[in-house]
């Protein structure tokens, strides 16, 4: 059985409800869904979550809503991985026969079913905890500097400063779209960020963090430039 978890809090502070606020034509989590949905993978599509009115929501878009996600697992220090903990927990708890199960970012408006679908594939290819999507930095962070409070820079990585951009090492980070894991993974609370995991590379124009304003904005705008360009 392989099943998605959606971790949908309702406490969002810096964009206010911002997992079922309108995005281009659609409450945000459905976008993520729909993405789910259309993979063809899942045998469940859940959302863990506390809050009563994102559940609905959830429940809308044909998504699973079966338990109400622990308050001390719905506050602003709690990470992923105890929360997809939890639910493999209840999953195990009823039994489930697990094979994969994949969280998925409710904010991921950019996530492709196809790119789920090769995440799995990747998880599947080898002993690996861990398969989630990864872009490359748009410059060298080994060339990258601070400014020091009384205003000038400093460099992170001095020792590179002669050293050319072309000689340096790629550096990748997370899409912040989806992780697929082993059940075992999860329920070990394995951390993701490790040798175990396989990236799947995603070209960086579909990578796009939606924590600010700015970021929604942004988002949109690009969202729709793709939807056009599709059609």
């Amino acid at each position: 059985m392989k099943v998605a978890v959606i971790p949908a809090r309702g406490g969002s502070k810096r964009i206010p409800r911002k997992n079922i606020k309108d995005f281009c034509g659609r409450p945000m989590i459905a976008w993520t869904i729909i993405a789910a949905r259309k993979s063809g993978l899942f045998d469940h599509i859940i959302v863990s979550t506390e809050d009563a009115e994102i559940a609905e929501v959830a429940r809308e878009w044909r998504a699973e809503v079966p338990f109400v996600r622990p308050a001390d697992l719905a506050d602003d220090h709690t990470g992923t991985t105890p929360v997809v903990a939890h639910a493999v927990d209840w999953m195990q708890a009823q039994g489930w026969a697990l094979e994969a199960v994949c969280c998925l970012y409710p904010a991921s408006p950019f996530i492709h079913a196809e790119d789920i679908r090769a995440g799995l594939e990747l998880l599947q290819s080898g002993d690996w905890a861990y398969a989630f999507t990864v872009t490359d930095f748009p410059a060298p962070i080994f060339r990258s500097f601070r400014q020091l409070p009384e205003g000038g820079l400093e460099m992170f990585f001095p020792e590179h400063a002669p050293t050319r951009s072309q000689d340096l090492p790629e550096a990748l980070h997370d899409a912040a779209q989806f992780y697929w894991g082993t059940p075992e993974a999860w329920a070990a609370r394995k951390r993701v960020f490790a040798p175990h995991s396989i990236p799947l590379r995603i070209p960086r124009w579909r990578v796009q963090d939606i924590d600010t304003e700015d970021d929604w904005i942004r988002a949109g705008h690009l969202f729709q430039l793709l939807e056009r360009h599709k059609g």
